[in-house]
């Protein structure tokens, strides 16, 4: 208290000053209509500027929920979509909610840890047996296909990506539906990869589009591999060695879809029994 008093003593014709003057320019401000309006004006500005600067640290903040918002809302408009869906009915139209029957489901999840340079890569994303992923799901992007469920956890599961030498995805050409098997082999990088047993009759030219055949359990027809950058011929052979630029962009890669097939039981269990006729 003391130093207070001392301070106050010692200051005070400048405290007085300060004082005398706050007063003359609030009298100016109020009875000036010109210095209200420029004051007001600038005051204006200056809190403008600083909601400004603190919705842009607010909204940066708050990337990582929207992100999960938006990665959410996608999964759901995947499930929505047309392509998850198979018809019950034959080639008739009717306005009808038992026209379709949903196959597939879509799950979002965030990337946790994702590998690019190695031979083999794998991703970890926070989804596992909890939320119901078993291994052998399909994992996609919104631009692509990504790679299969490997392993999983109670909460996260890994997934070979389609940057690992064991991955082969069943994928045929958009335009014409001549289908091969995408593979990464040992000189593609991480945006490209490889498409073999697609004849060497086939009409085929730099940007066609590769997308997924749809005849597996895995994925839905029609996702999105990758355009094709170069090919050729192999010699003593008919079919041709296809390389793609894939869709996916795997060095940036935050959240994928986990495809949940709802008819993968029972597609199996048909296959096995023809199988089994044909032992």
């Amino acid at each position: 208290m003391r130093n207070i008093v001392n301070f106050l003593w010692k200051n005070n014709f400048t405290i007085l000053f300060l004082i005398l003057e706050f007063i003359a320019f609030t009298l100016l401000i109020q009875t000036n209509r010109f210095h209200k309006a420029s004051f007001i004006s600038n005051t204006n500005a200056m809190s403008g500027g600083v909601y400004s600067a603190y919705s842009s640290v607010t909204d940066y903040l708050q990337l990582k929920s929207v992100s999960q918002e938006v990665a959410a809302e996608n999964a759901k408009l995947k499930s929505a979509s047309s392509l998850s869906f198979i018809k019950m009915r034959g080639s008739h139209v009717y306005i009808d909610d038992t026209l379709y029957f949903q196959q597939y489901k879509y799950l979002s999840a965030k990337v946790v840890n994702n590998s690019v340079y190695k031979r083999n890569n794998h991703i970890i994303i926070n989804q596992g047996a909890e939320q119901g992923i078993k291994p052998g799901m399909g994992v996609i992007s919104s631009k692509g296909l990504v790679g299969l469920v490997k392993d999983v956890s109670a909460h996260y599961s890994a997934v070979v990506s389609v940057l690992n030498g064991n991955t082969q995805i069943s994928v045929k050409l958009k335009k014409n539906n001549y289908f091969g098997i995408m593979s990464w082999e040992s000189d593609d990088n991480s945006t490209t990869a490889t498409v073999n047993k697609i004849p060497s009759h086939v009409d085929l030219q730099i940007g066609d589009t590769i997308i997924s055949k749809g005849a597996s359990t895995i994925f839905p027809e029609g996702i999105l591999a990758g355009t094709v950058s170069d090919f050729k011929a192999i010699p003593g052979s008919d079919f041709y060695n296809i390389k793609i630029e894939l869709t996916t962009n795997f060095s940036n890669l935050s959240y994928v879809y986990i495809v949940k097939n709802l008819l993968k039981t029972e597609q199996q269990e048909l296959e096995e029994k023809i199988e089994e006729n044909n032992d």
